[in-house]
């Protein structure tokens, strides 16, 4: 489990039905949604049973029934209140899935190694995880224009924007969870706008404003936000003066363990080398090619 909490879910909660209130902003949602459900497409299984983990709105489930992905599709919340309090417990029986899927919400688990270690065993053997979740570079220019802006006018930075997850430690995370055959890649997306407030409001309709424990509890100052919009539209604007905002999308899979699954061959047991594969000579090591 992890040792210290990171995430408010109360908060996250009513950002959540805030966002509601306003009118979602979608588009990120819908377009991971979207290649999801076309990575599900080039697996050639049906999925009988199948669970949607935390993902905002219905855009994940609503695919998979579209194209036939999956039989029997449940939503789980992730922020729902449990006697765990602050910490996720999923309501997944162990090896009751052919699928666990997730759009765009585990980062914001308090212990994402906890859940994947969830979902691992919830799956049953030779079951697929897929999910995709913000990465380290998500908002980098939001972050940076905060901090110069913050550190310039109150002489200080407090965490503004969430820690996302990094490409190499999302692959640890689930090898460290159980997964065979784990499988991480990145898809970056580039959103522009007029304003820098026009992102900061997507980004309260998406329920994705800061919800960090350690987020500075006074209000922002005044001079401290106008600086920033000026911070960001001197660093990042293009020559049409619009404004670029980074989504870095880390994809993951993995598979729970079946004795079907191809494994890796033990050290020295190769009996082609790879020289001769190859039509090449071999060079000891320390010699120079002539």
């Amino acid at each position: 489990m992890a040792d210290s909490l990171v995430f408010d879910r109360k908060l996250l909660r009513t950002r959540r039905r805030r966002a509601l209130a306003l009118g979602p902003a979608t588009f990120l949602l819908d377009r991971v949604a979207d290649d999801l459900a076309d990575r599900l497409s080039i697996v050639l299984r049906k999925f009988e049973i199948a669970a949607d983990i935390g993902t905002p709105g219905d855009a994940v489930r609503r695919l998979l029934a579209e194209r036939q992905l999956a039989g029997h599709v449940v939503g789980i919340d992730t922020l729902a209140e449990s006697e765990a309090g602050e910490r996720e417990m999923l309501s997944l029986a162990e090896g009751s899935l052919d699928l666990a899927v997730s759009a765009l919400a585990l980062h914001f688990a308090n212990d994402l190694p906890g859940v994947l270690i969830q979902i691992r065993r919830a799956l049953k053997p030779d079951g697929l995880f897929l999910a995709a979740l913000p990465g380290g570079d998500t908002l980098t220019e939001l972050r940076e224009a905060f901090a110069a802006a913050e550190s310039e006018i109150e002489g200080g930075v407090s965490p503004r924007v969430a820690p996302f997850a990094d490409l190499r430690d999302a692959g640890a995370l689930l090898q460290r969870a159980g997964f065979a055959l784990p499988v991480t890649d990145v898809d970056r997306i580039t959103v522009r706008y007029d304003t820098v407030f026009g992102l900061m409001h997507d980004l309260r309709r998406m329920g994705a404003t800061n919800a960090l424990i350690e987020r500075r509890r006074m209000p922002l100052r005044r001079a401290t936000l106008f600086r920033m919009a000026e911070i960001y539209a001197e660093r990042f604007a293009d020559a049409d003066r619009r404004l670029r905002a980074t989504f870095e999308i880390v994809w993951l899979s993995g598979w729970a363990p079946h004795e079907s699954q191809q494994k890796p061959l033990r050290p020295g047991s190769a009996k082609t080398r790879l020289a001769d594969a190859l039509g090449t000579t071999e060079i000891p090591a320390g010699e120079k090619p002539r």
